[in-house]
C-alpha cells in the first residue's frame, strides 16, 4: 500500500494511517500480545537479553529522531525497460518521528565480543512455504552502533501501528527500508558477514557505475545501502490546471543523511532554474519542505521540475538509473500543468 503524493503536501510528517506498507512474507501476525512480546539479544555477547517493550521504555534512555523510511523499490514502476517486482509509483516512502531506545545502548548491555562483525535482525513475519527463506537482514557492526539507529516503539507520538511494525521495529536513518525490520524480536551479533538469501542474493545493486548499468550488462553486486538525494512536487499533479498569474509550487526533498542544502525549481522542463525557498529543518534524515513560484500565462503549458542538492554535494541526475532490481531511482521528476 503506497502513500499518495498529495499526503506529503499536508504536513512535514506522514500520518500513521497513511504511511506506506510493505511486507516480504505472508505470515504476518494479525494480533500480538504486547505485554508478552520480547526482543531476544544473543550471539557473540557476554550476556543474553530478553527485553519487553516496557524494558525498552524504562531501562534505556528514550530518543526521538525524524527520519524518512523509503522502500528500496520506490518508483520501480517507472523503470524502462521494466523490471520484475512490486510496481511502485513514488509513494513507497514516508517521514515520521520515531521514538525508542538506541540499539547501541542495548548492545552495550549485552557486551558484544571483540570479534563482532555484523548484527543480524529477524521479526515475527514468517514464510508460508518451507522453501521460502525467512526474512533476515544484517548491518555491519559499526553501523549498528551508530547513535541514530534505534529500536522504535513509537511513531509520530503513538504506538507503532500493527502494519508498520508493532510492537517494535528497527529504525536505520538514511538507509533504505529493507533494513528497518518490523515486529523485531531477534537481534544476533555474528562474527562474519551474513550469508542468508536477503543479504547474499536479494537487495543487491551493481557495485560499479554508482549502482546503474545498461540492461543486459553483468557486474558484481553489493548490498543496497543508503538512500540517494531526491525531491518531489507535492501540491500539483501531472495534467493539473492552474489559474493564470503567480502559481505557488510546493514539494519535499531528502537524502541519505547529509541533509538538503538547496532545491532548484524550473517551470520550463529544466532549461533554466531558480532557487526554491527551504522550509523548517527537522534534521538531516527528515523530509525538507520547499516552495517556489512562477508566472503562468493563459493557455500555456508548463513543465515543472525540482532538483535537490544534498550536503555531501550529490545532486539529482537528469537521466534515470537502471539496474535489474529496480532500485536507486532519483531522477529529476517533471510535472506538466496547464494554465486556464
Amino acid at each position: 500500500m503506497e502513500t499518495p503524493l498529495s499526503v506529503f503536501d499536508e504536513s512535514d510528517f506522514t500520518p500513521n494511517d497513511a504511511f506506506f506498507v510493505r511486507w516480504h512474507l505472508s505470515g504476518i501476525p494479525a494480533t500480538i500480545d504486547g505485554r508478552a512480546f520480547r526482543v531476544k539479544v544473543h550471539g557473540m555477547v557476554a550476556r543474553e537479553l530478553s527485553l519487553s517493550v516496557d524494558d525498552l521504555r524504562k531501562s534505556y534512555e528514550p530518543v526521538e529522531i525524524a527520519a524518512v523510511c523509503q522502500c528500496s523499490g520506490n518508483s520501480r514502476g517507472f523503470f524502462d525497460p521494466r523490471v520484475p517486482g512490486g510496481q511502485w509509483a513514488n509513494g513507497a516512502m514516508g517521514n515520521a518521528r520515531w521514538r525508542g531506545a538506541r540499539l547501541a545502548d542495548i548492545l552495550k548491555s549485552a557486551a558484544p565480543s571483540a570479534g563482532a562483525v555484523q548484527v543480524r535482525f529477524n521479526g515475527l513475519e514468517v514464510p508460508v512455504s518451507p522453501s521460502t527463506p525467512d526474512f533476515v537482514k544484517a548491518l555491519d557492526f559499526d553501523v549498528a552502533m551508530q547513535p541514530e539507529v534505534i529500536i522504535a516503539y513509537q511513531m509520530n507520538g503513538a504506538d507503532l501501528p500493527l502494519l508498520n511494525g508493532f510492537p517494535v521495529r528497527l529504525v536505520v536513518p538514511g538507509y533504505f527500508a529493507t533494513y528497518w525490520v518490523k515486529m523485531l524480536n531477534d537481534v544476533e551479533v555474528i562474527g562474519e558477514p551474513d550469508q542468508n538469501f536477503w543479504m547474499k542474493t536479494a537487495y543487491r545493486i551493481p557495485s560499479v557505475s554508482n549502482g546503474c548499468i545498461a540492461p543486459g550488462q553483468q557486474t558484481p553486486t553489493e548490498p543496497i545501502g543508503k538512500m540517494r538525494v531526491r525531491s518531489f512536487i507535492t501540491n500539483l499533479a501531472n495534467g493539473a490546471h492552474v489559474a493564470p498569474g503567480s502559481v505557488r509550487v510546493r514539494g519535499i526533498a531528502f537524502d541519505g543523511g547529509s541533509g538538503i542544502e538547496r532545491v532548484a525549481f524550473s517551470s520550463n522542463g529544466g532549461q533554466s532554474w531558480t532557487q526554491a525557498q527551504l522550509g523548517r529543518d527537522d534534521g538531516r534524515y527528515s523530509f525538507r519542505r520547499w516552495s517556489a513560484a512562477f508566472g503562468a500565462r493563459p493557455g500555456q503549458a508548463y513543465r515543472l521540475a525540482s532538483r535537490a542538492e544534498a550536503g555531501d554535494g550529490s545532486v539529482q541526475p537528469a537521466t534515470a538509473c537502471w539496474n535489474p532490481s529496480g532500485y536507486l531511482r532519483n531522477i529529476v521528476e517533471t510535472v506538466t500543468v496547464n494554465a486556464s
